[in-house]
């Protein structure tokens, strides 16, 4: 991979003023961030829409007579048509407010699922994923006497497709499978995951939480059913998601939540449900958060997100270098096609214990399972140190996590 690396000219000292958190001591040395995969800090832009919202516009959306209602509205329908055209949706009635990534999975899993699975059919789902996108599954799945099953994963962290494509048959109703596995950096391809699922009549929904913060997703190109993702892991608040589906799917689906603004009118001789994309958001929707995922979207398409790219590309590059030319460090997860993550374990070492040690350092890491435990199962561990990267890290940020990590080796084994 590092071959095929071009000399960055992204400028991330420059982008990192705009992240004020990432200016401070943490026990005593410089702050290293590099938990990225369990959330991305916030740029000063999201930290103040969030702050005039509250300062000036704050009231409740939709129906209000008076100019702070639309002001509000303004602004939070405004975020829908900006992430909309961010994702390249057909239309901004196509992308659902969430709590989540996890929420999204489980709206299309209860209404979608409810709806349309029997007794008999099938769901795949790769042997990688985050636990939101096995569990909301294997709940429907015993309701309905459906099945969920794991696609096999080769040793180096990527799908076995010759293997995905054997268990392809009529009775798959639905693929499940993250773009970048949030454990391992596997980037998956999921345009082939796609296709596959189509041509044997089965939907297709991808847990894009990893993937939007580190390159220009595109949901026609993609042609996915669904597509699901955080605004915490794309430089926004935490608590809100998006969930894109494709017009005619979300059409025919039932509400996942009743009360609020999903009614269109309501009486004890029976309801009617409001159009998209409101059929799906029932009570007060998170306002505040919803206006500062806009300004993420805006800031990041101010950005040189190409450069951004190869910045983050030429940083996992260097990581798993220093890594390889480092005893006693192994790398979970080889996979040719990765993005900026390098989950890796210290031999003689528990994981929580390296952790810890490189918190005492100011280096803040993952450690654990990662809330995947069938991989870690496959490979025979109980999880590992995860260094997640973002545009904002930098090449010294990567010699930190080596400088820390040689002390703690000298202290752990």
């Amino acid at each position: 991979m590092s071959e095929q690396i071009k000399p960055v000219t992204f400028d991330a000292e420059r982008v990192r003023a705009d992240f004020p958190i990432l200016n401070q001591e943490v026990n005593g040395h410089p702050l290293v961030y590099l938990d990225n995969a369990a959330t991305t800090q916030k740029p000063r832009a999201v930290i103040q829409a969030i702050v005039d919202y509250y300062e000036h516009d704050n009231s409740n959306v939709h129906r209000g007579a008076h100019a702070l209602a639309d002001r509000a509205t303004e602004k939070f329908e405004g975020a829908r048509v900006k992430v909309s055209d961010f994702i390249n949706a057909p239309q901004a009635r196509q992308v659902i407010w969430t709590r989540g990534t996890t929420e999204g999975i489980n709206l299309v899993a209860s209404s979608w699922g409810r709806s349309n699975l029997e007794a008999g059919d099938r769901i795949l789902v790769s042997a990688m994923e985050h636990h939101s996108n096995i569990v909301p599954w294997q709940l429907i799945a015993e309701e309905k006497g459906a099945s969920v099953e794991p696609v096999p994963v080769l040793e180096d962290g990527s799908i076995d497709l010759d293997a995905f494509a054997a268990m392809l048959d009529e009775r798959v109703r639905l693929v499940a499978c993250g773009h970048v596995s949030n454990a391992l950096g596997t980037i998956n391809p999921v345009q082939d995951v796609v296709r596959m699922a189509h041509a044997v009549g089965a939907l297709a929904l991808i847990d894009g939480a990893q993937a939007v913060g580190h390159w220009a997703v595109d949901v026609q190109a993609l042609d996915c059913d669904f597509y699901v993702f955080s605004s915490h892991k794309l430089f926004g608040p935490t608590g809100l998601g998006v969930l894109y589906g494709k017009e005619s799917l979300l059409d025919a689906m039932p509400p996942y939540q009743g009360g609020g603004e999903m009614i269109e009118s309501v009486s004890f001789a029976g309801t009617t449900f409001n159009q998209l994309p409101y059929k799906f958001e029932a009570g007060t929707p998170d306002i505040a958060g919803v206006i500062g995922l806009g300004a993420a979207v805006d800031y990041l398409q101010s950005m040189d997100r190409a450069g951004a790219a190869v910045h983050e590309a030429a940083l996992l590059s260097y990581a798993e270098e220093r890594a390889k030319a480092t005893p006693g460090i192994r790398i979970v997860g080889t996979a040719q096609q990765k993005t900026s993550v390098m989950s890796f374990l210290l031999e003689g070492a528990h994981p929580n214990d390296v952790g810890l040690l490189l918190d005492q350092q100011g280096v803040a890491v993952r450690t654990g399972n990662h809330c995947a435990q069938p991989i870690m199962e496959q490979f025979g561990i109980s999880g590992t140190v995860r260094a997640s990267f973002s545009f904002y890290n930098t090449r010294a940020d990567v010699d930190r996590l080596f400088e820390a990590l040689d002390k703690a080796r000298q202290f752990l084994v």
